[in-house]
């Protein structure tokens, strides 16, 4: 065969065949020729395209061994943003979800809804023009992603050319989907075998090993990964396309995507959530990991309508899976010192394997949980980690009790520099009354320059505690005297990273007084409360020189906080603190804020969450310069939640209470007409 049309053609109907074939074995797992059947027609068309270089396409088969990459990852803007989704932890919030959405239609809209799986994986973004792979990008932030375009060409489960079946629907001119990247279980335990064999250490989390895999820069590494991917929704598209999520499934499924078969269409929103509670004991049983259920207005009519609130939109929500839970030995029971000297039990675990991870700490939240729950020593307890949560000790099996158990008992001295343990009445916390202790000014530095206090970039824990094993700094004022010749030639500190952390440290010079009042460790007093301070004492003196009384004149200042603000204060190493940093130029006053109206005065406000242009800070002061208040924490007094990206329990709390939440845009409309 020497003609050049017979060659192309020829190479032509290689690649159709070749990708038939993907399809059946890898998506649909019904393959109908054999792996050396599969491999001569593979061979033959790699044959003939490094012979003739000018029949190789982007969209062959044979690019799916990966090429070279890059050292780093160029971004891709999405074509429209990847949003994320709200959480429901049972049937009721699920309830109380429709319920709100239903108040924002018209009152005679019928509503139908999709379930599908809530992998457990990595979100990937494909774009395909005319029929053809060009794109391929991680979620990332939402609005660019990571382009990984190469390695997703390796993954036998995407398709480079749609559709997979050439009696399949014509594509648009331009399609945007979005799937999930993971292993299947059975695949991850090859992986892990194949890691065994090699000597090297097993994986321990499916969806980081997929994370990793997908991320690559040599595609070559990527495609020896068994990776699938399912795809579930249209991002964008030019041309015509379903317009309800069920059609859609069905069509992504012509097109020759993978698409979970778990999936269910339902018009009764009773029988739906029969599903949800019923799907829980079914999760194990699937082919791969999921953390919950997917809900899904079915019509995108309805569902544009009903729009976004932060980055969730209002016609979807998860329903998220009860946690996972284990049972192991407690070994021992280790005491951590915090920043503001409050001791934190944690329970040392004979090692047990939990949601994708080796668990070997828990926490044991307090001594007097772990009384009420008579927790002890040798105890065979129940472990529970929820996501990306802290693992914690539930409480014991007493039933597996042999007597030999020891009480668990709070630490008359600091593990750390041996000082008295005490405790205020009426509180659960007992706490190192030392203010010198090392751990104490570790922890309270690190979380001095964290983002939410004074926000200095380049120093985290493990800078912090290198500086104070150099003896460079004793305190947070001394960060203000650091010189590039004190940190140049120390671990991790080159050039350019010196010059960095030192033009962010100037800049901490000029941040808010209610940032640097939040940031001392001042037992009790958190963001909230500072900014109260601030707004009512304008300077930092002013607050020091307060007696328990006066304190106690704020809302929300009770006599155990107002006793832990006069204690601090009069502590000489603290009025020393405060000396150096008026010396070094820290701003210790605030002007008076100035009111610009009163149309929010009486109006309650929590915030939660990352707003998508305002810094919180920004937001609570205009909320102020208006009349509202800003608070901590919800309750049924509380007027609004204003919620940004990944909000954390006080939405659900909001949600469950019935209280008003507002994104960014309602706040602004708010702040501007006053309604």
């Amino acid at each position: 065969m020497s003609n050049p049309s017979e060659l192309a053609a020829r190479a032509a109907e290689l690649r159709v065949q070749i990708r038939e074939h993907n399809y059946r074995y890898h998506v649909l797992g019904e393959p109908i020729i054999t792996d050396v059947e599969y491999d001569r027609l593979f061979f033959e068309l790699a044959a003939l395209e490094n012979e003739h270089p000018e029949l190789r396409t982007p969209d062959s088969p044979t690019q799916q061994v990966g090429g070279e990459l890059s050292s780093d990852l160029p971004k891709i803007r999405h074509a429209a943003p990847i949003l994320s989704l709200s959480n429901a932890f049972t049937i009721e919030e699920v309830r109380a979800w429709r319920d709100r959405i239903a108040k924002l239609l018209p009152p005679d809209t019928r509503l139908d809804y999709v379930v599908e799986p809530k992998f457990d994986g990595l979100t990937l973004v494909v774009t395909y023009e005319h029929g053809v792979l060009t794109l391929g990008a991680t979620r990332g932030n939402g609005d660019e992603g990571d382009d990984v375009t190469q390695n997703v060409r390796t993954v036998k489960t995407i398709p480079n050319r749609i559709p997979v079946n050439p009696d399949g629907p014509k594509p648009p001119k331009r399609l945007v989907v979005r799937g999930e990247i993971l292993f299947l279980k059975d695949d991850f335990k090859s992986v892990n075998e194949k890691q065994i064999e090699l000597g090297l250490p097993r994986y321990v989390n499916a969806r980081n090993t997929a994370s990793g895999s997908l991320k690559q820069k040599d595609p070559r590494i990527t495609a020896e990964r068994p990776l699938t991917t399912f795809i579930y929704s249209i991002v964008s598209a030019e041309g015509q396309v379903p317009q309800t999520q069920w059609e859609m499934l069905n069509y992504l499924r012509d097109m020759g995507f993978l698409v979970s078969e778990e999936s269910r269409h339902f018009d009764d929103f009773e029988a739906m959530t029969d599903y949800l509670a019923g799907f829980v004991e079914k999760r194990d049983s699937l082919p791969y990991e999921i953390d919950g259920l997917v809900v899904k207005v079915n019509s995108k009519l309805v569902f544009d309508e009903l729009g976004v609130v932060g980055k969730d939109p209002r016609g979807a929500t998860a329903f998220k899976f009860p946690s996972q839970e284990a049972t192991t030995k407690l070994l021992g029971v280790e005491s951590f010192v915090g920043r503001t000297g409050v001791l934190t039990p944690t329970a040392v675990l004979e090692p047990v394997f939990l949601s994708g991870v080796t668990v070997k700490q828990a926490s044991l939240h307090n001594y007097d949980l772990i009384a009420e729950k008579d927790i002890r020593i040798g105890d065979r307890v129940v472990v529970k980690r929820s996501g990306d949560v802290i693992p914690y000790v539930i409480g014991p099996v007493v039933a597996a009790r042999t007597g030999d158990e020891l009480p668990i008992l709070p630490p008359a001295t600091c593990p750390t520099c041996g000082s008295p343990i005490a405790r205020d009445e009426g509180e659960v916390a007992y706490y190192c009354t030392n203010p010198a202790c090392p751990e104490r000014i570790a922890r309270n530095i690190e979380y001095f320059v964290s983002r939410g206090a004074l926000d200095i970039v380049g120093l985290g824990e493990r800078g912090v505690r290198l500086l104070l094993e150099k003896g460079l700094i004793a305190d947070e004022a001394d960060l203000f005297t650091l010189k590039a010749e004190d940190l140049m030639g120390l671990e991790g500190f080159a050039e350019k990273k010196v010059q960095n952390l030192l033009d962010s440290i100037r800049a901490a010079k000029d941040r808010p007084l209610a940032r640097l009042v939040g940031a001392l460790g001042i037992r009790g007093v958190g963001g909230v409360t500072a900014d109260l301070l601030v707004k009512r004492y304008h300077t930092l003196d002013t607050i020091a020189s307060l007696s328990e009384d006066e304190l106690q004149t704020n809302d929300g200042i009770g006599p155990n906080l107002a006793g832990a603000i006069v204690e601090w204060f009069a502590q000489p190493r603290n009025r020393q603190l405060i000396e150096k940093l008026r010396m070094v130029g820290l701003r210790l006053h605030e002007e008076a804020q100035e009111l610009h109206s009163d149309k929010l005065t009486g109006l309650t406000f929590v915030m939660t969450g990352t707003l998508p242009t305002l810094k919180r800070e920004d937001a609570e002061a205009m909320i102020m310069q208006h009349g509202g208040k800003i608070t901590g924490s919800v309750s049924k007094k509380t007027s609004y939640v204003v919620a940004g990206e990944s909000p954390g329990s006080k939405l659900t709390k909001a949600q469950s209470l019935g209280v008003p939440i507002l994104d960014e845009a309602g706040l602004l409309a708010l702040l501007n007409d006053g309604q």
